[in-house]
Parts: structure tokens; sequence; C-alpha cells
């Protein structure tokens, strides 16, 4: 690990503008960025501490919603009350990713910001386009079974890690920041991450020193809320393919609402509205969900090793649809 100026932050505009250049980082659970600072992948100048911040509270908002600061741990954030009652898909998706032990560390902002899992991103003797612009993508041609297949470009096929992010993809989170000028912003998750095109190295929107200082989620979302997670293993690792759903119907069995966000197959969380609108209005048969595939997966591109996730998204969309209208047909048989 090089060596580096360390500087604690009192107050947010003070962390944002003690970030001089790109090479300068915020730390604050630190559990994706130093295992990156111990490879030498990531070699910031300063490391401006952000932990002393006011910014460990879940509140709610006038219309219903939430309102959570950037340094709440994940495993507080899965357990509260509020989200495990009103958001458990959040609360699922949160769970299903890493060890207890990190979940405790890990932060809220952090989590939106954590790096691929590319077995070259993290091989320093390897070219990486992500890592050094313009070295080149072995990927394409080489181990790429975990990689995506969606968002995916000439430069890069890297795919987004996280299972939070995906939970709030689905449930329109507004990600709130501040500048080094003391300006703030308010940012969509939609809007938040940036394709790979020709510049992979660049992820999010987030300028120079800005700094993630709240997440805000709108009013619950009513309707059977899952995360189905495919694996290697049972425990602690990373999608193949992640599924979020947020599905309801009425009594005729029309689903009425269909929120459908993915993790494993895509360079950022994945969305799809066009597809949650084929389904809205439906039985949900299987011509439809066949066609919701289709549409879904319509510019899915496979490298190789990774092709099998094209087929598995299909099932698993297939399941999670089944699922929730099996549900609904057992609770009006309870009623």
């Amino acid at each position: 690990m090089k060596r580096f100026d360390y500087v604690r932050a009192s107050a947010p505009n003070e962390a944002s503008s003690a970030i001089n250049s790109k090479n300068d980082s915020f730390i604050a659970g630190g559990t994706n960025l130093l295992d990156l600072m111990k490879f030498e992948i990531e070699t910031p100048i300063k490391l401006v501490d952000i932990t002393r911040l006011e910014l460990e509270q879940i509140e709610s908002t006038e219309d219903g919603g939430l309102r959570i600061g950037t340094l709440v741990t994940n495993s507080d954030l899965a357990a509260h009350p509020e989200v495990i009652a009103h958001y458990p898909i959040l609360s699922r998706a949160i769970l299903a990713g890493a060890t207890g032990q990190l979940r405790n560390k890990a932060t809220t902002g952090g989590n939106f910001l954590q790096r691929t899992r590319c077995y070259y991103f993290y091989q320093p003797d390897s070219p990486c386009n992500k890592r050094k612009p313009g070295s080149g993508c072995p990927a394409i041609n080489g181990e790429n079974r975990s990689l995506a297949i969606l968002g995916t470009s000439d430069s890069c096929i890297a795919q987004h890690p996280s299972d939070m992010a995906v939970a709030m993809r689905l449930l329109d989170a507004t990600i709130e920041t501040v500048k080094a000028d003391g300006s703030t912003r308010q940012i969509p998750v939609a809007d938040f991450y940036v394709l790979p095109k020709d510049t992979p190295h660049i992820e999010t929107v987030l300028e120079v020193g800005e700094l993630i200082t709240h997440v805000v989620l709108p009013a619950p979302i009513k309707g059977i809320h899952t995360y189905d997670k495919v694996r290697d293993r049972a425990s602690y690792a990373f999608a193949l393919v992640s599924c979020a759903a947020v599905i309801n119907s009425d009594d005729n069995g029309q689903l009425t609402t269909v929120r459908l966000a993915f993790g494993g197959i895509g360079t950022q969380p994945w969305r799809n509205e066009a597809v949650e609108a084929l389904l809205t209005g439906t039985d949900g048969n299987a011509d439809v969900i066949a066609q919701a595939a289709d549409l879904l997966l319509g510019e899915a591109k496979g490298s190789g090793q990774n092709n099998f996730k094209i087929a598995l998204t299909r099932r698993l969309l297939k399941q999670v649809i089944n699922r929730a209208q099996a549900s609904h047909l057992s609770s009006n048989k309870g009623a």
C-alpha cells in the first residue's frame, strides 16, 4: 500500500472541499476501498475520513418515505423497523450480500460506489480499460463467466456488484449530494450510473469532491416484495443473476403493479420499464412472460462463458411472475 495523506472532516462541505483531484478519496467503512488500495488498484494521494459526520440517521419524510444518511451501515439499514415493514425488498437485498461483519462496516453511500469484481480489474499486471483507460479488455475473450450481458461495450463487460443498489433502483430512490462549493443536488438512481461505452473508468455522474450525503426513498409500494439471487454458492457470493421485484394483482388475477430490477447481468443495476409496462394489465401467462423476456434480453450479448446468463435470466423472470401469481391465488382462497 502506498503512502497517503489523511484528513478527518467535521462537516460535509469541509469533506468535499478537501478533495482536490480524482486521486483523492473519501473513506467511511472502507470495505472495498482498502482492498483496492492493498492491491494498488486505487492509490489515493489523500484520504478524507467522513466517519465523524452526522449522517447516521434514518428519518421519515413528509410524503411517507425515508431519508437515509450515507453513513448508515448496511446492517442497521436492513434491520430498521420501517425498512422491514415497508421496504422489505431492500432489507432482503442487503442481507443477501456479504457477511455480517462486512455489513456492520459497509455504509449506504459506499455501497453505491463499490467497484466491479471482474477478474482482470483486480489484476494490476493485466490490461483493463476500467483501471487503465485504453489498455484493452481481456475479459471479452477471456474469463467472463460472472460478467455482464447488458449495457456492455467493446471497451468493457464488467458487471455491477451491488445487491442494495438493485433494490434502490427498483424503489426509485434519489441520491442527495453536496459539492465542494456547498451546492447540493438530487440524483435519481436511474441517472446515477454511466454506461461504459468508450470510458468505462467513468462509472457515475459524481463530480470530483462530490459527496453522497443521503438517499431518499419515496412512499412504499404495495405488493409482494421479493429478492431472488442466483449464485454459485448459498452464501456470501456475488450474483450471477438477481431480481428485485414488487408485484401486485387485482381480484381477477390481472397484474396491476410490476416492478423488476436485475443484478449480475448489467454494467449497472438493470431496470427496463417497457418490460414492466408489457406485463402490467395481463394475467402473466406464459406467452406474455416470453414476450417480456424477449424485450428484456433483446440487446443482451454473451461473451462465451457468460452466455448461460441469458437463459438463466429468462427462467428467473418466469419464476418471479409465476410465484407472485400463485401467492395471489393462495391469498384469495384463504380469504
